[in-house]
């Protein structure tokens, strides 16, 4: 392990420790909910660390299917507190909002940062325009319980039976699509690992635990922080728990358009969307089964609507397989939009 590694594990242990010194010290609910999401932040960004380190041992693709699953804990932990204690708005528009961070704001990041330092980017990846496909029509299957609520449609009466057909078929298309995620992306490359096998396991294990703990912290401070700072669960969910649960992808996407490599990061930042699509989503309305408020994919109006443009404009700007700068500053300005649209609620 490096310095500079070893100081990022010391910097993210101090940060669990300040949180839970302000969770079982009782020095408020704004101090918990800040500190709780900056050390789950950084402790999402040490499973990319740990899950990195696995490439050379797993293969790249491998390793990339593992660092979007071990990298989606922090927020799989946040969703099962929230559904314990009712909270179902949160989880519903975190999920919409991963989708929306990493389709819109992550995406209009890494182009601005790729496209100021290198100019006009192209890429010409058949796997990134696939992927965004895929995303498109798992956003659009996610939102269908949505539409047939709001339009008041038969299928209104049957909304849990219709979630759990579609949380079924978006398993379905994961474990079909499965081995197209095992294969490398272009240009992707990894690092012989430096960190022993040993070391990652007993990382990957303690961040696993810290996620699990700081997660119900957070979970427990979210409630009076958001009426403390007056702002919604919708905001909440939709802006701080989905950026603070993939830090992983956030950072990494940004870092590979930097260093000039457009088809890998896209992958990636596309590739995280629909995982969470696919994957995450459907496994927790199936899970929710085990709590007494079960997660549906009935969405309010406005987030179907959000994950249905969020998931159209990630396929626009990726099929014409290049990207401006210009691009970049307007994804972001639309997802500050959007996020400040539901500040004070959906």
């Amino acid at each position: 392990m490096t310095r500079r590694e070893a100081i990022g594990l010391g910097i993210t242990a101090v940060l669990v420790a300040i949180a839970a010194i302000c969770h079982y010290g009782g020095l408020g609910a704004v101090a918990t909910f800040a500190l709780s999401a900056l050390a789950l932040a950084a402790l999402a960004r040490l499973v990319g660390q740990a899950t990195d380190q696995l490439g050379a041992r797993l293969g790249s693709g491998s390793a990339g299917v593992v660092q979007s699953a071990l990298g989606n804990l922090p927020e799989l932990f946040i969703s099962l507190f929230a559904l314990r204690e009712g909270l179902v708005e949160v989880v519903q528009a975190a999920l919409v909002g991963s989708i929306l961070a990493n389709s819109v704001l992550v995406l209009g990041l890494a182009f601005v940062v790729g496209g100021l330092r290198h100019g006009l980017q192209r890429f010409s990846s058949d796997r990134a325009r696939t992927i965004s496909t895929l995303a498109l029509l798992a956003a659009a299957t996610m939102a269908m319980p949505s539409l047939t609520h709001a339009l008041h449609t038969a299928a209104q009466a049957h909304e849990e039976t219709l979630s759990l057909i579609c949380a079924g078929v978006l398993l379905v298309v994961f474990v079909v699509t499965l081995p197209m995620f095992l294969r490398p992306a272009e240009g992707e490359e990894h690092e012989p690992p430096h960190w022993s096998a040993r070391l990652t396991t007993v990382v990957l294990a303690c961040a696993a635990v810290g996620a699990a703990f700081t997660s119900d912290w957070f979970v427990q401070a979210l409630t009076p922080a958001i009426h403390t700072l007056h702002m919604s669960e919708t905001f909440a969910g939709l802006v701080i728990v989905a950026i603070a649960g993939n830090a992983v992808e956030n950072v990494v996407g940004v870092q590979l358009a930097a260093r000039n490599k457009p088809d890998f990061a896209i992958s990636v930042i596309i590739s995280s969307s629909l995982q969470v699509a696919l994957a995450l989503t459907p496994a927790l309305v199936f899970v929710s089964l085990a709590f007494s408020t079960h997660l549906t994919l009935v969405f309010q109006p406005i987030l179907a609507l959000v994950l249905l443009i969020s998931a159209i404009l990630g396929a626009l700007v990726v099929n014409d397989g290049e990207s401006t700068w210009q691009e970049g500053v307007i994804l972001v300005g639309f997802y500050i939009v959007v996020a400040t649209s539901f500040w004070w609620g959906a």
